[in-house]
């Protein structure tokens, strides 16, 4: 299942990226080297980060966004975690297209 992480920076979120950046880059590499990060990355206008993941369950989701630095640390004010369905581009030959 993939899943949608969208984090909202606090007042102080981009002070606080640049303290915590590399905690939270460890924690996504084991993520992103067994194939599961599928796009991660700040919004340029500084409001704050989308990442696309896969994991088991919403729970397993949330559970990862819950520890990630970025907020634990209070770069994001606030966060959403939301199942999400790529459309396009078209998946053509991955297991994670919903034939639907």
């Amino acid at each position: 299942m993939i899943f949608a992480i969208i984090g909202f920076d606090g007042p102080d979120g981009q002070a606080k990226r640049k303290l915590h950046r590399k905690a939270h880059l460890d924690r996504m590499a084991p993520l992103d080297k067994a194939g599961k990060v599928i796009l991660a990355g700040p919004f340029t206008d500084g409001a704050g980060s989308l990442i696309i993941i896969e994991a088991d369950s919403l729970e397993e989701a949330r559970s990862f966004a819950a520890n990630d630095p970025y907020i634990t640390q209070g770069v994001f004010a606030r966060y959403e975690v939301h199942p999400f369905m790529q459309a396009f581009p078209p998946l053509l030959s991955s297991p994670r297209q919903d034939k639907g």
